[in-house]
């Protein structure tokens, strides 16, 4: 189940030009690791601000979950899941998982998890996509996911930040092309 909740995302003033905007999306998880796509409530993100070109940064706010670019295809879902599950199982011995002697960042909740740490250190907790003409320039088979590692889990986030120029730009409708000494050559019409 996906979810927003607005952090700090007011619509672009269109004299202004510019976005610059930070949002929270909730994600409820259901399996131990489980690859969730959230490409469409990003891309609706990117269609509500009304940016046409800059980028979008996403973070997993958690240190076992990760953001990560991938093909959304069942059949290699399922064979990335096993390849993680056996990368680092759950089942094996990690330190942080010995509450007898581990006295830090302990949560009265706290989780047998050393495993999706591991995890999360490799798979990393970020992505950046330029967003072009007003979409996300993925690449055909690119989808964005948020990589649940230690579930399920009942909430998790990811801060999404949308930040350039947007179609109410006086300049939108124009490019720069640049010479090699990095000076405008000549400017161009775009199609709108």
């Amino acid at each position: 189940m996906l979810g927003q909740s607005s952090l700090a995302c007011p619509l672009p003033a269109p004299v202004a030009g510019h976005v610059l905007c930070a949002r929270l999306l909730s994600v409820s998880t259901h399996q131990p690791i489980e690859l969730i796509d959230i490409t469409d409530s990003v891309a609706d993100l990117v269609r509500d601000t009304g940016l046409r070109n800059g980028q979008v940064v996403l973070l997993s706010r958690h240190t076992t979950a990760a953001v990560r670019i991938q093909e959304n295809e069942p059949l290699l879902l399922d064979d990335l899941r096993d390849f993680l599950a056996g990368l680092a199982p759950s089942a094996s011995a990690y330190r942080h998982n010995d509450f007898r002697v581990r006295t830090h960042h302990m949560h009265p909740d706290e989780r047998p998890n050393g495993h999706a740490h591991c995890l999360q250190l490799l798979l990393g907790s970020s992505e950046s996509v330029p967003v072009v003409d007003g979409a996300l320039a993925l690449g055909t088979w690119q989808r964005l996911f948020l990589v649940e590692l230690d579930g399920p889990r009942p909430e998790r986030q990811v801060l999404v930040q949308v930040s350039g120029q947007t179609r109410y730009s006086a300049l939108a409708d124009r490019s720069i092309v640049m010479n090699g000494r990095g000076r405008p050559l000549r400017a161009r019409q775009v199609a709108a």
